[in-house]
């Protein structure tokens, strides 16, 4: 039964990540975007430094004083059945301020059978992360850095694991040029107890990115540079091996270029700092790995919008998966000064 529940949980994985990340790790969940502005701009942005409360939850560094008391809701209904969500809220504690959040997933419900196909029931799977964080700004200097702590816990069928990771943080602002460069080390951790007996890893991430807000133009350009701690994603597609008239087959050749676009994210936000922001991103991994061949399906193109409404601001994003698979990410963000 453990080993069906786990075939079930890697094939929903296959479906939004790769085939050289996805399965390798436990609490993949942890790398899932956290939020419909993140999700809008590619799905790895590490450089915003202002109201977002959940941006934290990416880069710990991202955490000022703009985000006192803001608290932000944020549902995706995602492929099949799984839907997650995250939380976040910022409050001050006398010169400080503190960050908590909760990321969690559901994989909603199963037929459960034994050796023989014969039915067990139904069970379901669900994880969730709760995160606290803190940030610090290295005196004289404009460099920022920070940590989260985690507490994670799973359950798949009847099977539990409990597990504790960190997140460092660093964020260097040139306000002069209005450029942010950010670099973040995700989920540093291990499991506490594992759910056969079998420990496992956590899905290691390194990011990198810059952005930049133009002085004469209402616009943000960003470019991240995902799991550069693997720099080995791209692979031969089978399917665009060609062959000669002798019959010999030449696989596709993986070029430095193609690694270099495997990591990359590149995104825009125009009138970043209005009560109406309009967002775009594309994701080149995801959109090289999920493409059809000969078949124009914008796999890897996200955009979304937020609205301001005197407190509460409302983002909405739709993200390009397949011709088969689309996601809806909602956000709300409320400021409770």
């Amino acid at each position: 039964m453990f080993k069906k529940a786990i075939l079930y949980f890697l094939f929903l994985f296959t479906g939004i990540s790769t085939a050289q990340i996805g399965g390798k790790y436990t609490y993949q969940f942890l790398n899932l975007i956290a939020s419909p502005r993140q999700a809008a701009l590619g799905g790895r942005i590490i450089t915003n430094y202002d109201y977002d409360v959940t941006q934290p939850l990416i880069n710990p560094a991202t955490l000022n004083p703009e985000m006192t008391n803001r608290l932000a809701l944020n549902y995706v209904s995602f492929l099949g059945d799984v839907n997650y969500g995250s939380a976040a809220y910022s409050w001050n504690m006398k010169s400080s301020v503190l960050h908590g959040g909760v990321t969690y997933i559901n994989y909603g419900n199963f037929d459960g059978r034994n050796e023989f196909g014969e039915d067990t029931g139904e069970f379901t799977g669900s994880e969730v992360a709760l995160s606290a964080g803190y940030s610090y700004n290295i005196p004289q200097t404009n460099f920022y850095a920070g940590a989260n702590v985690k507490i994670i816990s799973s359950n798949l069928e009847q099977y539990n694991s409990f597990g504790g990771a960190m997140d460092l943080g660093f964020i260097y602002l040139d306000n002069l040029n209005c450029l942010n460069i950010g670099l973040v080390i995700r989920n540093i951790g291990f499991q506490l107890s594992t759910y056969a007996g079998e420990r496992e890893k956590l899905p290691l991430e390194i990011a990198l990115g810059v952005s930049q807000e133009l002085r004469n133009v209402p616009i943000r350009w960003h470019v991240s540079f995902e799991n550069l701690q693997d720099w080995g994603l791209a692979f031969a597609n089978p399917a665009r091996t060609e062959v000669t008239i002798d019959g010999e087959e030449i696989p596709e050749k993986v070029t430095v270029v193609k690694e270099f676009f495997r990591h990359t994210i590149i995104g825009a936000e125009l009138f970043p700092n209005s009560g109406f922001n309009v967002r775009l991103g594309y994701n080149f991994r995801r959109g090289e790995e999920l493409r059809i061949l000969e078949q124009r399906s914008f796999s890897g193109l996200s955009a979304g919008f937020g609205v301001r409404i005197n407190k509460i601001r409302f983002n909405y994003t739709y993200a390009r998966y397949s011709l088969a698979a689309n996601t809806s990410f909602f956000g709300l963000m409320i400021n409770l000064k």
